[in-house]
């Protein structure tokens, strides 16, 4: 115990905080070390357990009182005080908000009324989908089969064997939850026979092993939005597990990921693309046409281009999901050299350098550029 924190100190709060400023610390703290967004860090994982420590203690306001009169003996099971705390209580609740902070939804936890059974959310449940370019350019609608629950035809959604009944736990009395003395103070938590349901099952079914539902397939219809991008989820609310006790199913998250396409690279909304041209249509200049996601495109290739030059075609790009406006393409020249050639063509090739040696250094400003550097390089 002596080298334990003070949890005032984990959570950087006075010791008069009010409810909301623990749980607004608390909140911070959890999202900056959970070990989702750490997963190869010990230290922030330790730092996460210790924060929710002392978050569990401090929301409670029983705890709290416990630990504001006696410190951490107050609050240690060991020294006679109220004990770590059972189930979820308030915990739940901030961890349900940080899950909807970086999810974009709230987390599976329990929830309940007062002497009621113990409710909760299903999971959440994610589904990878691979489309292509052209798909995410102008949208997409699929189908998908995802993991579903329905009730056990075999016993009817009971979760009892047919034949036998499904009783009333002797334990909470139906109650969900049981109250525990310890020392000087009472506290409540999730009844250890029945979890919080309020329900005992002498004889559970053999074929849900008492769960009431068996899992199986659905198929879903997924439309994709124009102008999705890599990396980017769908939200299906309601689409996840099941809940228990009655609670909330969680939400099935589609995660999209675009195939690499053979001619364009994709940079946000804007697209690129490499585009050869012979050294006779760089040279004299001339319209070419080029590629684009809805057809064929054309423009003016400038007497003279050199290899390297990149052009843009004013939304020719992707329509932007969140502004509706399209992207540009870029296309990058790329001047190729003739190959495999023959001795007629090598003559004529010849001609025309000796042509264009003829002509001075005009017909090659870059080359002529170098040379200078390269003699003031040297000197």
């Amino acid at each position: 115990m002596a080298n334990k924190r003070d949890f005032y100190e984990i959570l950087g709060v006075a010791r008069n905080a009010t409810d909301d400023e623990i749980k607004k610390s608390y909140r911070k703290l959890a999202m900056k070390f959970h070990p989702d967004r750490n997963p190869d860090s010990k230290e922030a994982e330790d730092k996460f357990k210790e924060a929710k420590e002392a978050y569990e203690m401090l929301s409670d306001p029983q705890k709290r009182a416990a630990y504001d009169q006696y410190g951490h003996a107050g609050v240690d099971p060991n020294m006679g005080g109220m004990g770590g705390g059972q189930g979820f209580g308030g915990f739940s609740d901030a961890f349900g908000d940080i899950f909807g902070d970086i999810f974009g939804g709230g987390a599976a936890g329990a929830r309940g009324g007062r002497g009621g059974p113990q409710v909760y959310r299903g999971a959440d449940l994610r589904y990878s989908m691979e489309i292509t370019l052209e798909e995410a350019a102008h949208g997409h609608e699929t189908q998908i089969r995802v993991p579903s629950w329905s009730n056990c035809e075999h016993c009817g959604g009971e979760g009892a064997e047919p034949g036998t009944k499904v009783e009333t736990c002797g334990t909470c009395h139906g109650a969900g939850q049981v109250r525990v003395s310890q020392g000087f103070f009472s506290m409540q938590q999730t009844c250890p026979r029945c979890n919080g349901s309020g329900k005992h099952i002498p004889k559970p079914c053999k074929k849900c092993h008492g769960a009431g539902k068996t899992k199986s397939q659905k198929t879903l219809e997924v439309k994709i939005p124009a102008g999705i991008d890599d990396g980017m989820r769908i939200r299906s609310a309601g689409n996840g597990e099941p809940g228990v006790n009655g609670g909330p199913s969680g939400d099935l998250y589609v995660e999209v990921h675009i195939k690499e396409h053979s001619v364009f690279e994709r940079d946000g909304d804007d697209l690129h693309c490499q585009m050869p041209i012979s050294f006779i249509d760089a040279a004299l200049g001339g319209e070419i046409q080029v590629p684009t996601l809805s057809g064929k495109a054309s423009f003016d290739v400038p007497e003279g281009t050199q290899s390297g030059k990149t052009f843009r075609l004013r939304s020719k790009g992707i329509k932007s999901l969140r502004t509706s406006l399209p992207g540009d393409l870029y296309i990058h020249v790329q001047v190729e050299t003739p190959v495999k050639l023959n001795q007629e063509q090598k003559d004529i090739l010849k001609q025309l350098d000796e042509s264009l040696k003829s002509g001075g250094a005009k017909h090659n400003p870059q080359q002529k550029g170098w040379v200078d550097r390269v003699k003031d390089f040297f000197n």
